[in-house]
């Protein structure tokens, strides 16, 4: 038994041996890849002398000593048994066990004693672990034995410790199942079935309930380890879900669409780069070509280099399935539509062309981590060309953003839909009124603002401002019909965005942001040799100001995506017609 008294596990010396591959055929290029890619992050990480414990940093010092562990550890690696390593090693898991609380845990920003934040970190330690512990080398053992000291300590935080969120449950768990792994404590997987007892949150659509593409990784990573180390292959279907729904989440150069996350990753996309080892863990597991195909697709984008060679080599160390080749002559379907009922997303691919189109907010619309809320109902791509959003606002009383109510599907038609009501307060009920004038701090029935004016209980007034978008497609062609009405005189402002570094003809310069009106007439976006062209237009009013709503805009806040914005306006009674191609 080793210096770190794990329990024993076998591999090669090295996995990666070309010679023998009478049971495995290894991948040599992705083995190569990883192995270039790693030795130069140790090279640029060696050169960062900061080694303060600042709490930021703590998930990022897991993370190297992963990264120099495989290169150690690696035969063909420039840094194998390198000395330099080895005192960057004791020197970051010295700062590490500096860093943890007595009762195993560390801080994150501003959470304290964090038990899934620690959780986060012991992913790359214990594949760290994992490897160290096939080698006999003596200089490695002041490194096993701080490291083994670091993961008891972080195990009984984990064992003993609560979460925050919904994938946190998941992280714990796989962390505790990497742990038994190690140590063979039963306690742990008690722990474990605690947690998975709950049920795991995915619905028959293949999503989590966070909806969050961010998130699901870290769920399918989870789920996998879980099932892989405690031989559980039922959580493996778990994660085939998710990730045969993900790839109709994919755009053309890998970002994923996020439009219905309930997370904070609702506002920016998530390349799916990050999905890859787990498409390449199925593809090869399952012999599931589909998931070849989508991995291979996958090692095409731009941040692959990034995202995983440059600090993968240690889970295909640890994990020698990763390795074998990845074999398929499978064609990706780059044809459909595809109508996420549950989430109140449809997605649609013609080629190089792309839309998406959302209603799924959660009602009532609260702005808070763990709440859907997205006001952008459409987005577009034609290859380059890229319309990051387009939302529907009004000026009835600073409600905001258009946010539908669902999304209902009839052949190529997509209908969106809402009312707004907002309200005017009568006096208090006469057995309701309090002398001192002192009434309860509530919520104004419309969401608004609050008051201490007790609003429940209240006789009211409801003014009301229906808006219907339909939206049908044909080969790629997008014709939209708004139709607004209610309260007369509202102004209704659609607002386009268009993504940076594009040149907008046919449109009039409304201020020095970025924004246009399009007054009639078609608008052409320009991004290379791609062209979106949008219209007729309509310019009614110049308002195009204070669209978020008075929640975000009483404390001054914005939620305008940067970009280049193009704006029709009208007024209620609000009918017009456009096309999107």
């Amino acid at each position: 038994m080793s210096a770190l008294g794990f329990a024993a596990s076998f591999a090669p010396p090295s996995i990666w041996n070309m010679n023998n591959k009478e049971n495995r055929v290894y991948d040599e290029n992705i083995f190569k890849r990883l192995l270039k890619s790693n030795d130069i992050s140790v090279t640029r990480y060696l050169e960062f002398s900061d080694m303060n414990p600042r709490m930021e940093l703590y998930r990022i010092f897991s993370e190297v000593f992963a990264i120099l562990t495989a290169s150690y550890c690696q035969p063909d690696s420039n840094y194998y048994r390198s000395q330099v390593v080895l005192a960057r090693l004791e020197k970051i898991i010295t700062k590490l066990l500096q860093a943890q609380y007595p009762n195993g845990t560390l801080d994150s920003g501003g959470n304290r004693q964090s038990p899934p934040d620690t959780a986060f970190l012991l992913e790359h330690l214990c594949s760290s672990a994992m490897v160290l512990n096939r080698q006999d080398f003596d200089e490695l053992d002041k490194v096993k034995e701080e490291l083994k000291k670091f993961l008891l300590n972080a195990a009984e935080g984990l064992r003993t410790g609560g979460v925050h969120t919904p994938n946190h449950r998941w992280v714990i768990s796989s962390a505790l199942a990497r742990l038994y792994s190690l140590f063979h404590d039963d306690r742990y997987i008690k722990r474990i079935d605690e947690w998975l007892a709950e049920g795991i949150d995915i619905n028959e659509e293949g999503q989590y309930s966070e909806r969050s593409r961010n998130y699901s990784v870290v769920i399918n990573n989870s789920l996998l380890t879980i099932g892989r180390i405690l031989k559980r292959p039922s959580l493996f279907e778990i994660v085939k879900r998710n990730l045969a729904a993900t790839y109709y989440y994919m755009e053309t150069n890998g970002d994923l669409v996020t439009l219905d996350s309930r997370r904070q990753d609702q506002s920016y996309p998530i390349s799916i780069t990050s999905y890859y080892l787990f498409y390449r863990y199925f593809a090869i597991y399952y012999n599931d070509e589909v998931f070849a195909a989508i991995a291979n697709e996958i090692e095409t984008f731009h941040d692959f280099e990034k995202v995983i060679l440059s600090q993968s080599l240690i889970y295909f160390m640890e994990n020698p399935l990763l390795g074998n080749e990845l074999r398929t002559n499978k064609k990706l379907q780059t044809d459909y539509s595809k109508l996420f009922a549950l989430s109140g997303l449809a997605r649609i691919r013609r080629g190089n062309i792309t839309a998406s189109i959302f209603g799924g907010n959660d009602k009532p619309v609260v702005i808070a981590s763990g709440r859907s809320s997205n006001p952008n109902f459409f987005t577009f791509r034609k290859g380059s060309a890229i319309l990051d959003y387009a939302r529907l606002s009004t000026s009835f009383f600073d409600t905001g953003y258009f946010r539908s109510d669902g999304v209902i599907k009839e052949s190529n038609k997509y209908t969106l839909h809402e009312i707004k009501e907002a309200y005017y307060y009568h006096p208090m009920p006469e057995n309701k009124r309090n002398v001192n004038g002192d009434y309860k701090l509530t919520k104004s029935l419309d969401g608004r603002f609050w008051s201490k004016m007790d609003f429940e209980s209240r006789p009211t007034t409801a003014l009301s401002l229906e808006t219907l978008i339909v939206i049908e497609e044909e080969n790629g062609t997008f014709k939209m019909d708004f139709e607004v009405n209610g309260a007369k005189d509202v102004e209704v402002t659609l607002e386009f965005c268009f993504r940076l570094g594009g040149k907008l003809e046919g449109v009039t310069t409304a201020n020095e942001d970025e924004d246009y009106l399009l007054k009639d007439g078609y608008a052409k976006y320009t991004f290379g040799n791609d062209i979106i062209d949008i219209g007729p237009g309509k310019a009614e009013h110049n308002n195009i100001r204070r669209l978020e709503g008075e929640e975000y805009l009483t404390h001054f806040g914005t939620i305008k995506g940067r970009g280049m914005h193009v704006y029709l306006t009208g007024y209620v009674p609000f009918k017009h017609s456009i096309t999107i191609k």
